[in-house]
């Protein structure tokens, strides 16, 4: 069954960001829930449903329309991800949305060539498109990069290693940051470096504890030449997009967490009510009970702080410190409400074929991506000024 608390968010959920959702949930139910056990278990999903998700205006979601987009804000990018990740696996709605953090530098900062050549493929589903930032030496810390770009006439020389980069082993396009100068933050520039480019090379494909049907690779850049053309914004610009990216980075992954904890407490009440133990089914236990009354408060919780803030986002207000709280809260509450949801359903809550499982592997990766627990505290106490 499923638990609606819509009426709870009437007045920050339009009736188009209503339909997104819909329509996000019917292409998921169609086109990923029959495979997702599958799919999960081989660590991979078919290229092919890039096409579809584009064909089918999934791709575009957030995304203006005068860059192949179907438009949206922030709120329309969370009800995409609520409606995607009914279809059972986190991994798949992570792989089809990488385009949602490699290609808005390029339509904020690029320029007319670039939303030509690599933003509107891939919102049409033709390439896949990925953020390559993180390194061996460098997560969190985005100034400490060492890739480096040197200048050769036309050209841009690019060598480095990336890691950890979502999509990157079938990625066409991958939005990099590179160093082009020494300044820990004026010393970095994004470049459009594409995968058929000589050098570029995928080192190994990563093996996950989650989001195992997501690719994430290892990438060596061995003297790569790349066109100052493809330059995004002009050297030193991509400190600034980048901490602009991360917000809706931030909060879509807010919005997997408190979505995936949704699920799980679902899935818990379902098999609450029909699993029997001495005599009764467990819901008929008090203490199952209120386990599953405490795992709804911190749904409810999770979810009215989500909209909030891309509510207000999508007002135009500066939300960065309220961004952060979003992460790490529902981080929080995903963790603690599949963990429950485990405990409810038993044995059957530890085997790969149930969904519960799924997300109690997938929601550990929450408190790390996108900057971790510690870094948004960081982040909020700056802010708010303590």
């Amino acid at each position: 069954m499923q638990i609606s608390y819509m009426k709870f968010f009437d007045n920050l959920v339009s009736e188009e960001d209503r339909m997104i959702r819909a329509t996000a949930r019917k292409f998921a139910e169609r086109e990923i829930a029959p495979h997702a056990h599958e799919w999960e278990e081989a660590e991979d999903f078919p290229r092919e449903l890039y096409k579809r998700a584009g064909d089918a205006g999934i791709m575009g979601i957030g995304f203006p329309e005068n860059a192949g987009g179907v438009g949206g804000g922030a709120m329309a990018q969370i009800m995409a991800i609520e409606g995607l990740l009914r279809g059972g696996s986190t991994g798949v709605a992570v792989g089809l949305f990488s385009a949602g953090i490699a290609l808005p530098p390029l339509i904020n900062a690029g320029n007319p060539q670039h939303i030509e050549r690599f933003v509107k493929p891939t919102l049409a589903g033709d390439k896949v498109a990925a953020l390559a930032v993180t390194e061996p030496g460098a997560g969190s810390d985005v100034a400490g990069i060492t890739t480096r770009a040197v200048k050769d006439g036309d050209d841009y020389i690019v060598t480095g290693n990336k890691i950890f980069i979502t999509s990157g082993v079938k990625a066409d396009i991958l939005t990099t940051l590179v160093r082009t100068g020494d300044d820990p933050h004026q010393g970095v520039s994004f470049l459009v470096i594409e995968k058929d480019m000589p050098g570029v090379i995928v080192s190994r494909s990563l093996k996950k504890t989650g989001w195992r049907a997501s690719d994430t690779a290892e990438l060596a850049f061995d003297e790569v030449r790349v066109p100052q053309s493809h330059l995004v914004g002009g050297e030193g610009a991509a400190f600034i997009l980048l901490m602009q990216n991360f917000q809706m980075e931030r909060l879509a992954l807010a919005a997997y967490g408190a979505i995936s904890a949704e699920i799980a407490y679902e899935e818990a009440i379902a098999y609450a009510k029909e699993r029997k133990a001495f005599g009764k089914t467990l819901s008929g236990f008090q203490v199952t009970r209120h386990k599953l009354a405490d795992m709804g408060t911190q749904v409810l919780a999770a979810k009215t702080l989500l909209y909030q803030v891309a509510h207000r986002m999508d007002c135009g207000e500066e939300v960065i410190a309220e961004v952060s709280m979003a992460k790490n809260f529902c981080a929080h509450v995903a963790q603690d409400v599949c963990y429950d949801a485990v405990q409810i359903l038993g044995g059957m809550g530890y085997m790969r074929e149930s969904i519960v499982e799924r997300l109690s592997r997938d929601v550990r990766i929450l408190p790390i991506g996108g900057g971790t627990t510690e870094v948004m505290k960081e982040i909020i106490s700056k802010r708010v000024g303590y």
